[in-house]
């Protein structure tokens, strides 16, 4: 049987290809991010907490709504892996497809992470990010990318018929229970898709693959949040290390990550409005 792309172009081909694109969810509606307010609340505050993620582990941490935390390259170049969740409810967790919908591939100061339905709301804006100067680069590669979910036992498995045990979704899944005091096979089925934080990636111009490349992270840098609701969080320290060659294998260098609770004076954040969940009325029968 002939593959669907050996089949003759029609005589419109050319026409069809060229019509406009046109962006799926137009964002100029979404509610305004108030950037001169958390930039003025970032110049008050003190860090009142920190959690190292070591190398090829993960590591869970706890967010207060109103407080900022960054995500900050200690040692060398390392990807993690963040799960964000509600901490009353691990029900609403970050939705990492809707984000990209919204913002795009790759988010960066500004952008939001936003929650899963029915609520829909901003869990966390990002406020500040080191990297920012990257932008995009020749091969069409970005940093900070919503496009991956990430790696798992159950791929590796599949592709290379061996059990690594080190794979950010088996670390999120034990940070996540050991945080909440489950069971990790409880915990699992709440760890979900992940903003890859500091990974460089984007598509292959000729088979439109995802790819990776050596993230430019270095020592110092770091991406920072604003958190709107509270929040637990779980990050993991790929087994990939910069993400330049390989993942979920131990042949990489990798390196700890540092996650900062940063608290602001409550004075610079006075009169804020915190999101609600959707209001979309669930009882029209969805």
């Amino acid at each position: 049987m002939n593959s669907i792309f050996d089949m003759p172009a029609p005589t419109d081909a050319e026409e069809r290809r060229g019509k406009p694109p046109v962006v799926v969810y137009p964002n100029g509606t979404l509610p305004p991010v108030d950037m001169d307010v958390l930039r003025a609340a970032r110049q008050t505050m003190t860090k009142i907490a920190e959690t190292v993620v070591p190398p090829r582990e993960g590591g869970s941490f706890r967010v207060p709504k109103g407080h900022f935390f960054r995500i900050v390259s200690v040692e060398g170049a390392q990807v993690g892996d963040l799960n964000l969740w509600n901490a009353a409810d691990l029900s609403e967790r970050f939705f990492s497809g809707k984000t990209r919908a919204l913002h795009a591939t790759h988010v960066g100061v500004g952008d939001r992470l936003w929650s899963t339905l029915p609520y829909l709301r901003p869990m966390a804006t990002i406020t500040h990010d080191t990297l920012g100067w990257y932008g995009w680069d020749a091969d069409g590669a970005g940093v900070h990318d919503v496009i991956g979910t990430r790696c798992d036992p159950y791929m590796n498995r599949l592709l290379k018929g061996d059990d690594y045990h080190h794979c950010c979704h088996s670390n999120l899944s034990r940070a996540l229970a050991k945080e909440m005091n489950i069971p990790i096979q409880e915990a699992e089925f709440h760890v979900h898709d992940v903003l890859n934080v500091f990974m460089c990636t984007g598509f292959t111009r000729d088979t439109h693959q995802y790819f990776m490349k050596a993230s430019p992270v270095r020592p110092g840098d770091f991406i920072e949040f604003f958190a709107e609701i509270d929040l637990v969080g779980a990050l993991s320290a790929c087994p990939g290390g910069d993400c330049g060659s390989e993942h979920s294998s131990d042949s990489v260098p990798c390196y700890p990550l540092l996650v900062e609770i940063w608290r602001p004076e409550s004075e610079s954040l006075v009169g804020r409005i915190y999101p609600e969940r959707n209001p979309y009325p669930r009882t029209h029968g969805l």
